[in-house]
């Protein structure tokens, strides 16, 4: 039984989203100093490092991790080995408001993924949500002139960010169609550290290739900010966000819950203004409303996930 929304689940429910926020903006600062692959393993290989402490047991002989290691080694491939790496790429040439508002669209994907592939029936009014949303995304993308449309070439920074949204729609169907009992989902540390003990293996890997095969750079000239940094989204969008998210969701339930997420584009707004110089544009106040007003409409009778995600 989930209680009613207060003020002060409310402003739980806010934290994750603005700690979500701070990681696209830091994630853009940074990926000045550390390559974007390399930062998103060094990420989570700090993220491994904390909650093995406190969910240690869950790698041991005979944990029920090693039952199901296929299950968790895709999880950990697709949140955290492919969904952060390509967020933090886009973020190469893609400012956080045009990242953050365009993820938004993630619960509309989630619908489409959903009917394609996992038997979900789609309605009236889903389809309608969706289409508002994507024309929301449509506003970002053609940054509100309908003229650029017409001559319209994606910048790499906006392909990255869709396809970080099918790749997570589709980790979000797989934990909702998890049939195997699993010990590990009563303990959110340990059932986060399951995804991202695989999940930073998969990083490593492809960390590996970035710096074998691309042209890298490193910026050790600002030593003390790049540690502030790694800290802040190896703990506060990662361990500290999940945490709270969970608790908000035992609170008043998922659909409730995922609609304090579209409060991201708007904490990244005021973030971007104040510390990179980006301020948002008429636009992505237009593009907000559309995609929001789909979310609303479409999510009516969507089926979604009981188990909170992998941190964003």
């Amino acid at each position: 039984m989930h209680s009613r929304l207060d003020l002060r689940t409310a402003l739980l429910l806010a934290v994750p989203s603005l700690l979500w926020a701070g990681n696209a903006v830091l994630g853009r600062f940074a990926i000045r100093l550390v390559p974007p692959i390399t930062l998103n393993f060094l990420r989570w290989a700090i993220a491994l490092i904390i909650l093995l402490p406190l969910a240690g047991w869950v790698v041991r002989k005979g944990s029920p991790l090693w039952v199901h290691w296929r299950r968790y080694a895709l999880l950990g491939l697709l949140g955290v080995g492919c969904y952060s790496a390509l967020l933090y790429l886009a973020l190469m040439t893609s400012t956080p408001m045009n990242v953050t508002l365009i993820s938004t669209s993630t619960p509309i994907c989630s619908l489409f993924v959903g009917a394609c592939f996992f038997g979900q029936r789609i309605t009236a009014r889903q389809l309608f949500g969706a289409g508002l949303s994507m024309l929301g995304v449509l506003v970002v993308i053609s940054h509100g002139d309908w003229r650029e449309l017409a001559r319209l070439r994606l910048a790499p920074g906006d392909m990255f960010v869709l396809l970080s949204v099918v790749v997570w729609a589709f980790y979000g169907w797989l934990l909702v169609h998890a049939r195997e009992p699993d010990l590990i989902r009563s303990d959110w540390a340990a059932f986060l550290l399951a995804q991202v003990l695989f999940g930073t293996g998969w990083a490593s890997l492809f960390a590996a290739g970035e710096l074998a095969f691309t042209e890298t750079h490193f910026d050790w000239d600002w030593p003390l900010v790049l540690v502030l940094v790694l800290g802040y989204v190896a703990v506060a969008p990662t361990i500290l966000a999940y945490r709270v998210w969970t608790l908000g969701v035992q609170l008043v339930g998922p659909p409730v819950a995922g609609f304090f997420g579209n409060l991201t584009p708007l904490f990244a707004a005021v973030m971007s203004a104040a510390f990179l110089g980006e301020p948002p544009r008429a636009y992505h106040a237009y593009a907000f409303v559309l995609i929001v007003g789909g979310i609303l409409t479409g999510s009516h009778a969507v089926l979604r996930p009981q188990a909170t995600p992998a941190p964003r």
